[in-house]
């Protein structure tokens, strides 16, 4: 499965001036929320989430507090509650713009198409110049089908910021499932020039050596990932997938349970698994295997004309063609080729 860099929320400081301030309580809620930013820049989400929380109670009308909440449960993955409080900033100040484009990742991370797009067209013109602004409308873009649209945006948000790890490694996704894999492959390696450790872009040049058959790079790139993560799904599946490869089996088959014991509706993992059961000639494990990854309607590779292959091999020439058409309209590469070659 490929990865895609999502909802890194860049922290968004806020120079907070009560020059005028004569309030004891909006004095204590300042020193509140300064607190809070302290604690959000060293990654104590939840210390930050409580002196925000303090600082809205003395001061209710506190927008800066609440943006930078909204920002902390992102952090958290409470990506609901972080919309709400990210409205509620927008209501107290609607110029308070930041906290638009932070709703519109927010909204984007829960398939809230339409409300990021609204977001991101009200604060457009006061931020062409924001690398973040053009990185958010490039993945919103991506995610409506646009692919070819969301180039551009990630061009500028890398020509705004020429270190922009996120916009290398989401580019680098998009060109990788338009089929360019050298753009991609460059990407990926630029963001892993960035930072050494970048789980998303490993794992993806660990993906394209799996594509060109090299195995030991590839797995080498997941070790990577795992030697900082060892129960990482994803990292833990591709792995399983190359050594399937290389005729490891066994060592496979206990990553792809480790992988599916963190996602069991990993549509890639059960794909391996089956591939596991019908290189050791078990058909109808394989076949349960397969058809659990088509249930879950996600988009995986080969599974199609894998699952046919398995059907054929019981002899089961109508089932096979039968699944290895719905292949077809899914522009399943390998369900093409064996409909072209069994079916009519």
């Amino acid at each position: 499965m490929l990865f895609k860099f999502n909802n890194l929320i860049q922290l968004l400081f806020l120079v907070l001036i009560l020059l005028n301030c004569t309030s004891q309580s909006k004095k204590d809620a300042a020193d509140f929320f300064l607190k809070g930013n302290q604690a959000l820049g060293q990654k104590n989400y939840a210390e930050a989430l409580r002196l925000y929380d303090e600082a809205i109670a003395k001061n209710a009308d506190f927008s800066d507090a609440y943006l930078n909440k909204g920002i902390t449960l992102l952090k958290l993955g409470r990506v609901e509650d972080a919309y709400e409080v990210l409205t509620e900033a927008i209501r107290i100040d609607p110029t308070l713009t930041q906290a638009n484009l932070v709703r519109s990742e927010s909204a984007l991370d829960l398939g809230r198409l339409k409300e990021a797009r609204e977001d991101l067209s009200q604060i457009e013109k006061q931020y062409q110049d924001s690398t973040r602004f053009h990185l958010v409308k490039g993945n919103l873009l991506d995610a409506q089908g646009n692919p070819s649209l969301a180039i551009p945006e990630y061009d500028a948000a890398l020509r705004l910021s020429k270190t922009n790890v996120e916009a290398y490694v989401n580019r680098g996704a998009v060109y990788y499932r338009m089929g360019s894999y050298a753009e991609a492959q460059s990407d990926f390696e630029t963001a892993v020039a960035l930072d050494p450790a970048q789980p998303q872009a490993l794992n993806n040049l660990g993906l394209i050596a799996s594509k060109n058959k090299r195995w030991p790079q590839a797995i080498g790139y997941f070790d990577q990932v795992l030697s900082r993560d060892p129960a990482e799904p994803y990292s833990l599946n591709n792995k399983a997938y190359a050594l399937l490869q290389t005729g490891k089996g066994e060592d496979a088959r206990i990553l792809i349970e480790k992988s599916l014991d963190k996602l069991p509706k990993n549509g890639y993992a059960l794909r391996n698994l089956g591939i596991y059961y019908q290189q050791k000639g078990n058909t109808s494990e394989a076949l349960n295997a397969f058809n659990k990854a088509i249930e879950i309607a996600e988009p995986v590779e080969m599974l199609y004309g894998l699952t046919g292959q398995a059907y054929m091999a019981q002899k089961n020439t109508s089932e096979a063609c039968k699944i290895w058409k719905q292949g077809v309209v899914l522009k399943d590469s390998l369900a093409m080729a064996e409909a072209a070659k069994y079916c009519r």
